[in-house]
């Protein structure tokens, strides 16, 4: 006798089979069998008669013949990078008018010196990744409200505008004041004010809104901590920028960044430790606590406490000042790193997309919602 694997399936049939009856009266017969014996119908799927058992398991789907269901994007350090120095110069634009407006000329230049090179550096890692620089401009044509991409565009380019107006003020004013030197400095007054403000505008949108764009893609990490990944960012971004300030100004005029970075720290810390609770609630913290990118982000917690305790020590220190400043620049860069290969490790696998999608069917349907295209009653 001939066998094949999928016969360990199947019960054995015990004792000597009976003839199937045939035609209407087999039908009726069996139907009224299987009637006084359970009441079940001989049309679903339990089925009546003497119905072959199946061959196999019911499926369980997990993914499309092993293939990613949501593409993953394209993206590489340049996007990782471009975070990290768009969140600092978000950051220095808002320390550059709290000096501005408290009278602390050193802080003040720092960081507007800081904020311009940033800014720089960001649309240089921007166009990078885009390819051609005309692309850049390309979304510079129109204006979509609902496009965090398009929306960051404009912040991107209003932040670098009034940076570049504070900016040119105080290069000349480190130049021999003679000639145009001085015809420029009296525009750059001029315009000094509401250049300060407008940079202080801006800064705090470029600082959170690329938490906006990787929250709108369908990347499971990114889309599911939506609510706690602005405050990660701008923690982040804030302890980097207090970070680099205190690596640059002396410290006896540093405390107010002393104080922000103090500050993100703390936002930092709450924030992740939100986000891997409401991941682990879903079942898709692995790429968070376990994956390629977990490794950068416990990285990043240890260098942000040993930057904060030192912080709260460098009232004095120069040395330790900069350590620490160092070691809050290089956690925010670690955290923007791990955050982005979550993300992207989250999409390159089907199980956390099935995953969250089942779960929030299941929830529907206990809520009872079963009148729509999303739910199917069983």
């Amino acid at each position: 006798m001939t066998t094949s694997p999928f016969d360990n399936y199947r019960p054995p049939e015990e004792g000597r089979k009976r003839r199937r009856d045939s035609g209407v009266r087999g039908a009726v017969t069996g139907a009224a069998r299987d009637l006084t014996k359970g009441g079940r119908g001989w049309l679903s799927r339990d089925g009546g008669g003497r119905r072959e058992a199946p061959a196999v398991p019911d499926a369980e789907f997990s993914s499309y013949y092993g293939q990613p269901i949501v593409k993953v994007v394209p993206w590489d350090h340049k996007i990782s990078a471009y975070l990290f120095v768009g969140g600092i110069a978000g950051t220095s634009g808002i320390i550059q008018a709290g000096a501005a407006a408290t009278g602390n000329a050193v802080l003040q230049r720092n960081s507007r010196l800081v904020a311009m090179t940033t800014v720089a550096l960001s649309g240089v890692a921007l166009v990078a990744d885009l390819g051609r620089p005309e692309r850049f401009l390309n979304m510079l044509r129109t204006v979509k409200l609902t496009s965090p991409m398009s929306v960051g565009t404009w912040i991107l380019s209003g932040y670098a505008t009034f940076a570049g107006v504070t900016t040119a003020g105080e290069v000349l004013r480190l130049l021999p004041a003679r000639g145009p030197v001085t015809a420029l400095t009296r525009v750059t007054d001029a315009l000094g004010t509401p250049s300060t403000i407008g940079q202080a505008a801006f800064g705090a949108p470029l600082a959170a809104y690329t938490a906006v764009l990787l929250a709108d893609t369908a990347h499971p990490v990114w889309h599911e901590s939506r609510r706690e990944l602005p405050f990660v960012f701008v923690g982040s971004a804030a302890l980097a920028s207090g970070g680099v300030q205190m690596a640059l100004t002396p410290t006896s005029l540093a405390a107010p960044v002393r104080r922000l970075a103090l500050a993100g720290v703390a936002t930092e810390l709450l924030a992740m430790h939100r986000l891997e609770e409401h991941l682990d609630d879903l079942g898709i913290d692995e790429p968070v606590t376990s994956g390629k990118g977990a490794g950068k982000l416990r990285l990043a917690k240890g260098l942000v406490i040993a930057g904060g305790v030192g912080t709260l020590l460098s009232g004095r220190s120069r040395l330790v000042a900069i350590a620490s400043g160092a070691a809050l620049a290089a956690a925010s860069a670690l955290t923007r790193m791990g955050i982005v290969e979550a993300g992207m490790e989250s999409a390159s696998d089907p199980k956390y997309t099935v995953r969250v999608q089942r779960d929030r069917l299941a929830e529907r349907r206990r809520q009872g919602v079963v009148h729509d295209s999303a739910v199917t009653v069983r």
